[in-house]
């Protein structure tokens, strides 16, 4: 499947020698190539083109290479009036060419379909009369003059057999090689496997994963220091917020993404974002031909199951489609840990105890219906979603006071409407809308104080066990967002883009354990927030795709309008108006065809999110006066990917960064208020590299990253100027990954395979609080951890079935983990998956 995408076909050629048709088509860890559509490819095929017209109705028609003849059943202005169906197939000897742009010319159009699973096409509603059809690719080009009469043609298109296989480009190939630094991971292993999508991220070069639990916990992403808000998180380009996935990105069903992409300090204007430090791009099958489906089982321990199921159906000659997906994840997160317990005289000792609240349920799901392939539009989708998910919390951020009742819980419901057509040979456009309403509740009741056993050990004077008073609180946010994009191409070697992305939140709530009930609740106080980032891009691409540029400008602004809370029930107006502009440049210079390097720069702009300026109505208080992020933000890397040598395939990919940061946002707290300020400067300088090798055959892959980030404060005055030059506390500044996959394909039978995977995680000890303060044998480490897995899978290639199993052992040492905040993660777990596709 995969295996094949991004191939080449060469024909017609004296010099070409025979090869084994599918002798690339299969990879470690996908189905095997037998029997399937060649996609993704690009033909020469000048002399061996061979056109047969099937339709017996079919007026005249024309052998390759010369000129068709009218139909002579009418002038020219009667068969401009009149139009007929044009339908076709390309096939490669007996094998369907998918994935191929086929250009219709003559006295209109042009008109542009991809040959399907099957090698066909369709054009619907031609004009009449003579037309050229063309199967263009940056290496030549196959023409072939069609005379179309009133009832319509069908064609066939065949290329010779003689043909020699070489490796093109993929769409994700094509990203990885352009000058955007970017990284592109395919889920295409982690489908099979029992990960979540937070594990898979851990895994690549320059991204830190931080977690506070178990399944459905919190989770802190960070790219080059930057973490949180400051990283912009996508679904299909959609902010991953309204899109219908609240509770954070690792908890997102991975059978439900393609592949991800990770934007290095520098995010395109395409996204439409404000970004900081970087974006991460969720990307979902773009495919919609066929009638297929992906269910897959998971079960596992500390009472974990996750349950997800994705189906398609399209109906060709209209361009009809409609996807659905679903998912439904549970888990106890009952896992031992360690802490300390006080006996009956308040002494503390050491004790291991099972989490006792800290559950986590989600189910959601979306919808999807559109038409893809019209005169007038290339791809229209309309995507309805729905998700609800509660969690229990277990303790404080430093795990150090058990709670028995709190939980929380949001529900999500939406819609977008997206619309992509190429009006021209040269103009594009790409029209995203869409409307999210959320209801978030927190509930904090408990007239117990618990221990770590899980058991009420007094009554409590006052409900609440956080703050020492009752929360009951719902809170009500209405987001509308559009994005217009539009490309321009000037010339073959220059690009222009624009795009313009306003979004629009507003919020209200209702606190219905009120201290004073007769008092306004201070979650009604008005709390409205408009930004709009708009952004213009030149790309030119030179010296025969040697050399790709970008230079590009952004612009932001943001209204706020919201009222503030003063003693005495008193709402007062503060209004903030804020506007910035952002420069930035990407370059690639290709030095050979699997070297090339990467240069890019962007004075970046980040602006504060509802949940910054508006708070949480619970510890987190409003900040309405909170300033704009900004960062100079640089990378400088290179790239080598050699393939198909006697010594297997190379890659490697390294990135080195700065980012010079001011006015970061940071949660500051005393007692029990909390509250977003800018209060630091930061300077971040590092490297991020991921090297590889597979060996011939591919039955064997190592690969291993590396990240080392001096992420230091550079403040000299203000709540952090004491701490100028140490590294920002707890968090990871050293962290590496290793895996090794053994693949045996056909074993123990025909279209049956096992893979074993080997896979590493490293991450060095770094200071919970500021290294200057203090002695260094008192200070707080996070220790040092080294965790291991071990995954089994077998894959049966059936028809119309294909299955896998997967047996998986996580932290097969059963070492202490510990993210953040010194919260200790769970230990050793076993997991168990089922996947059919069909």
């Amino acid at each position: 499947m995969s295996g094949c995408r991004g191939l080449a076909v060469l024909a017609g050629s004296a010099r070409m020698k025979r090869l084994p048709l599918i002798a690339s088509c299969r990879q470690p860890g996908t189905r095997a190539g037998i029997g399937i559509p060649l996609t993704g490819l690009v033909l020469i095929a000048h002399t061996s083109l061979a056109m047969a017209q099937q339709n017996d109705e079919i007026e005249s028609s024309a052998p390759p290479d010369t000129e068709a003849t009218p139909s002579g059943t009418g002038d020219a202005t009667d068969n401009a009036t009149q139009t007929a169906d044009l339908r076709g197939r390309v096939v490669l000897g007996s094998l369907p060419l998918a994935g191929l742009e086929v250009v219709i010319r003559g006295s209109v159009g042009p008109y542009r379909q991809l040959t399907d699973e099957e090698g066909r096409f369709a054009f619907s509603a031609l004009p009449l009369g003579s037309h050229e059809l063309t199967i263009e690719s940056i290496y030549g080009n196959a023409r072939q003059k069609v005379t179309l009469g009133k009832n319509g043609a069908e064609v066939t298109i065949a290329l010779d057999t003689e043909v020699i296989v070489v490796q093109g480009r993929s769409e994700a190939e094509t990203l990885r090689q352009s000058s955007e630094v970017v990284q592109v991971v395919s889920t295409e292993q982690a489908r099979h496997e029992s990960p979540d999508l937070g594990e898979v991220l851990a895994r690549s070069s320059g991204v830190g994963v931080q977690r506070s639990g178990g399944l459905g916990s919190g989770e802190r992403f960070s790219l080059a220091g930057f973490s949180g808000d400051q990283i912009r998180f996508f679904l299909d380009g959609v902010d991953l917020a309204v899109s219908g996935y609240p509770f954070g990105l690792a908890n997102v069903p991975v059978n439900l993404i393609e592949r991800v992409e990770i934007y290095r300090g520098v995010v395109p204007i395409r996204f439409g974002a404000d970004a900081l430090g970087g974006g991460i791009n969720l990307v979902t099958s773009n495919e919609v031909k066929g009638t297929r489906g992906t269910a897959s089982y998971q079960l596992g321990s500390f009472g974990s199951q996750r349950l997800t199921l994705d189906a398609r159906h399209s109906h060709q000659p209209t361009g009809f489609f409609v996807r659905t997906g679903l998912f439904f994840d549970d888990a106890d997160n009952d896992y031992p840990i360690d802490v300390e317990v006080s006996d009956e005289r308040g002494r503390l000792s050491p004790a291991e105890v099972n989490r006792f609240n800290d559950r986590y349920q989600a189910i959601g799901g979306h919808l999807e219906i559109g038409l893809v392939n019209r005169p007038w539009a290339d791809r229209l989708r309309v995507r309805f979603f729905a998700n609800d998910f509660d969690k229990e919390l277990q303790h404080n951020p430093v795990m150090t006071i058990p709670y028995g009742e709190v939980e929380y819980g949001e529900f999500t419901t939406g819609g977008t409407l997206r619309y992509e057509h190429v009006l021209t040979d040269a103009v594009s456009v790409d029209l995203v809308g869409g409307y999210t309403f959320a209801r978030a509740q927190f509930l904090d009741v408990g007239e117990c104080v618990y221990n770590w056993f899980g058991q009420c050990v007094r009554e409590r004077r006052q409900p609440g066990e956080i703050d020492s008073r009752p929360h009951d609180q719902l809170l009500w946010e209405h987001t509308g967002l559009g994005r217009f994009n539009l490309s321009g191409r000037l010339s073959s070697q220059h690009t222009l883009r624009f795009s313009f992305s306003p979004t629009y939140t507003t919020r209200t709530g209702d606190e219905r354990r009120q201290t004073d009930p007769d008092a306004r609740d201070p979650l009604t106080a008005e709390r409205d927030l408009f930004t709009l980032v708009s952004g213009l891009e030149y790309e030119l691409d030179a010296l025969d795709d040697r050399l790709e540029n970008v230079l590009f400008i952004k612009d932001y602004f943001q209204r706020v309008r919201s009222q503030e809370v003063l003693p005495g029930d008193v709402f007062s107006d503060r209004d903030q108006d804020i506007h910035r502009l952002g420069v930035g440049n990407a370059l690639r210079y290709r030095l050979t065809r699997w070297l090339y390097g990467k240069a890019s720069y962007e004075w970046a702009t980040r602006l504060p999110g509802p949940g910054e300026v508006f708070g949480n109505g619970v510890l987190i208080v409003d900040n309405l006066e909170l300033a704009p992020e900004r960062s100079h933000n640089a990378n400088l890397g290179i790239t080598l990917d050699v393939r198909e040598t006697r010594a297997g395939a190379w890659r490697l990919d390294v990135n080195s960064f700065l980012r010079e940061s001011e006015k970061l946002i940071v949660l500051l707290g005393q007692d029990r208020v909390l509250k977003y300020r800018n209060v630091f400067g930061a300077r971040s300088l590092g490297v991020e590299g991921a090297v590889g090798w597979t060996s011939p055959g591919e039955y064997f892959a190592i690969d291993g990253t590396l990240t080392y980030n001096d992420f230091r404060n550079t403040s000299r005055e203000g709540s952090f100027g004491d701490y100028e030059g140490d590294r920002i506390p707890n968090r990871p500044y050293l962290l590496a990954s290793g895996s090794a996959r053994f693949w045996l394909p056909d074993v123990p039978a025909a279209n049956h395979a096992v893979a074993l995977t080997w896979n590493t995680r490293y991450v060095h000890e770094f200071f919970r609080t500021w290294e200057s303060i203090g002695l260094i044998e008192f200070k707080q480490v996070v220790p040092l951890q080294l965790l291991h897995g071990l995954t089994l899978t077998y894959l049966l290639e059936g028809n119309p079935i294909a299955l896998s199993f997967t047996a998986e052992v996580q932290n097969i040492t059963d070492r202490p983990s510990f993210d953040f905040f010194g919260v200790q993660r769970p230990g050793r777990a076993f997991y168990f998956k089922a996947t059919a596709e069909f």
